[in-house]
Order: structure tokens, then sequence, then C-alpha cells
């Protein structure tokens, strides 16, 4: 029955003078999105992005490919009059009717948006007409304009767009309208949906793994791998840059107090981070620390990571507990991957009692000792980097 998709988006339609620039962004991400499963035609009209599907298609492939571009706030599967005329709009809409529910015995409300002015039948008068017409037509059918079990929204444009039923977006802002940052992705449960949170405000992500072999496997850069490009069918392409975190890690490890070991290394961390971060113009850092969720994050621990860094870092589930954290991930499909059994550099390397309320002047003098030999070792960390670019195309 469905050949075609209306597009709806919410926190768009508040924009002012720039708003085509976000109606573009939208309908550029959603041709590049469903470009991956076919060819569809995406096009912009008042209001709306209309998707012209193939003859063959899927339509629950169709609806989840939709359901991962930021700014759709509701996919609308519509049935495409070729006409304006009324009395095709009449019986198009009851064939709709008559084909999509097999119970008729509901209540409706009609709902209508002519796209000019010119169209000789006002916008009240299609829903009373409408409404008139379908309930000759189908006797089990009754009117509640206040709570209708049914809502059947009639749109008439060049063409005529009929649909009952809005499946729901992820909503937020397109991506790459709202500048780019750096995510701190670890193969854990909260970096993944940190990243997929600010993504939806419309913001690039690209990220940055320290990877520590042989104390980590190549089964947990796989992992992080995997992370990746499953965020990426929601943020787009991923810049992955993989950092051999061990000869720093260890050099701690032999000269800082093992107390403070997780408050140096994350403060190594996000100094290599913001390296890649205004290498490639990034605006911000992006981690998935929740305050108190472990002794590193800490307000005073957060602060004395905080002090190493220039850009602005931001903490999108810093106040969600666990729990929420996990629901977010089960619904964007990381949780799984997480918590496979494959430990990061983080973990490996924690210490037994670590401080929970560090001093940053005593954490700065704990790191001057290894100072003057760090430069070289994050420098040769740098230049040996990986970057991999993950895609949802990208093979396991």
């Amino acid at each position: 029955m469905y050949k075609a998709f209306l597009l709806k988006y919410a926190e768009i339609g508040l924009k002012g003078k720039n708003r085509n620039v976000f109606e573009n962004a939208l309908r550029d991400q959603v041709q590049t999105t469903l470009a991956r499963i076919g060819t569809y035609h995406v096009a912009r009209e008042q209001g709306r992005i209309f998707v012209e599907c193939p003859d063959e298609f899927d339509y629950d492939e169709t609806v989840a490919a939709l359901g991962t571009v930021f700014g759709v706030w509701g996919i609308c599967p519509v049935v495409v009059i070729e006409s304006t005329d009324w009395e095709e709009i009449t019986k198009g809409t009851g064939r709709y009717i008559d084909e999509f529910y097999e119970n008729k015995d509901f209540t409706f409300k009609v709902e209508a948006k002519r796209a000019s002015k010119l169209y000789p039948i006002t916008s009240p008068e299609i829903c009373a007409r409408m409404g008139e017409y379908l309930l000759n037509r189908f006797k089990g059918l009754r009117v509640d304009v206040h709570n209708p079990n049914v809502r059947i929204h009639v749109e008439v444009r060049t063409k005529t767009y009929v649909y009952s039923q809005i499946i729901k977006g992820p909503g937020g802002m397109p991506v790459g309208t709202g500048g780019k940052a750096m995510l701190l992705l670890s193969g854990g449960i909260d970096s993944p949906v940190a990243g997929y949170m600010i993504a939806k405000r419309g913001v690039s992500i690209e990220a940055t793994y320290f990877h520590a072999p042989p104390y980590t496997s190549e089964r947990a850069k796989q992992k992080v791998l995997d992370l990746a490009r499953i965020i990426s069918a929601y943020t787009g392409p991923i810049r992955l840059h993989v950092v051999n975190f061990t000869e720093i890690q260890l050099r701690i490890y032999e000269k800082c107090p093992h107390e403070e070991l997780t408050i140096i290394m994350r403060r190594y961390m996000m100094r290599i981070a913001e390296h890649f971060a205004r290498k490639d113009g990034c605006l911000s850092l992006i981690t998935g620390e929740s305050i108190g969720q472990v002794a590193s994050q800490t307000m005073q621990s957060l602060n004395a990571t905080n002090a190493v860094c220039e850009l602005p870092v931001f903490r999108p589930v810093i106040g969600f507990d666990k729990q929420e954290i996990v629901e977010i991930a089960q619904k964007i499909g990381t949780f799984e991957t997480s918590i496979e059994p494959f430990e990061d550099c983080c973990t490996i390397f924690v210490a037994k009692h670590p401080v929970t309320k560090p001093i940053l002047s005593a954490i700065e003098k704990s790191e001057g000792v290894v100072t003057e030999e760090m430069e070289a070792l994050v420098r040769t960390a740098i230049e040996t980097t990986e970057v991999i670019l993950v895609s949802p195309e990208t093979i396991n």
C-alpha cells in the first residue's frame, strides 16, 4: 500500500531565517542514510520531507533506517493520491481506510492541510466534507474531535497525501548542524551513549580510543570498533583514533603514587584527545562520566582531569544513574556489545584504593616526576596513532 513516507520535524520548525539550512541538512541526511539500503528520492517541501520509495523496497528496513536520522520527529507512511481533484481524494482516502483498517469500529477525526491558499477548499471544509464521506461509507465509524482512536491526515499539495500513522522518530537536530566534537570512546556502556546524546543535538562525532597491548587484547579493540559502527548509524561515519597507550601507562604505574594512577592516566588521555580534537577542528571533548559512579568521577576527580583541557568537556550523562544509561544503551543497540568481557586499559591499570578526593596541586606534583620523559612518549603515541574510518557498512 505504501510507496512513500512523509517525515515531520519539530525543533527545526522553531528556527528563524536560517530554517532552510536545517531543512536542507535533514533532507541530505535522510538521503545519505537511505542510500545504504536502496535508491530513494528525497525532497523538501513546505515544512515536510518526502521520501518516494523504489518499486521494490523493504518497509521495515526503511522505517528502521529513518529511525536513525536525528531531526526526524515523526515517520508517516503515506498513501499518495496523484491528484488534487476532490472526488479522487475522497475515493483514495476511502480505499486507504478500507484496506488499512480491517475493523471499522472506531472513532476518528480528520485533520487537513492545504499547501496553497489558492486551493478552492479550505482546510476546515476538507475536514468536514471528508468526515461526512467516511461516515456515509463506513457505518462503524464515529466522529470524536477531542480524543479519537484514529486521526486521518489529508495534506493537499501538488499531490495529495493521506496517512493515519505516525511512528516516533529520534528527534533532535540533523548531524552536522552543531559543529564537531571528539568523543573519548571506551568499551564500556557510558561513552557510546554520551556520543549518541551529543550527536542528537546536531554535533558530528570523531572518537579516540586508548589501546594498551598486550594488556588489552585485539578483541577489546574490535569491541570498540563494533561500538563505533553501531553509533555511526546515527552519527554518520566516525574517524576513530586508536592510540597505543601502553608505554604511557607503564611509566605512570612505575613512578606515580598508585592511588593517583587513574586520575593521572585520565589527564594524559584528555591531553591526547584534545590534540586530535584541535587538529581535526573539533570544538569540544565528550566523555561518558557520571558523578560518583566510580572513584575517577567524583567532583574533585573531574576537576583534576578538566584542569589539563582548554576545550570545553561535555558530559551528557553526568546526572544519570546507571540504569538510565543502560536503558538508552539498550535502545540504541550498544548494550550487548558493551558488556562483552573484553577489558579496556582503564580497567586493567586500576588502583586497589584510588583516591576519591584528589587535590589538584598534589596531582600536579606527582605528575611532575614523569613530565620530562612523558613528552617523548606522548609524541610517539600521537605519531603512531591508527586512524580508522568507521561507518555502518564497516566489516566486523
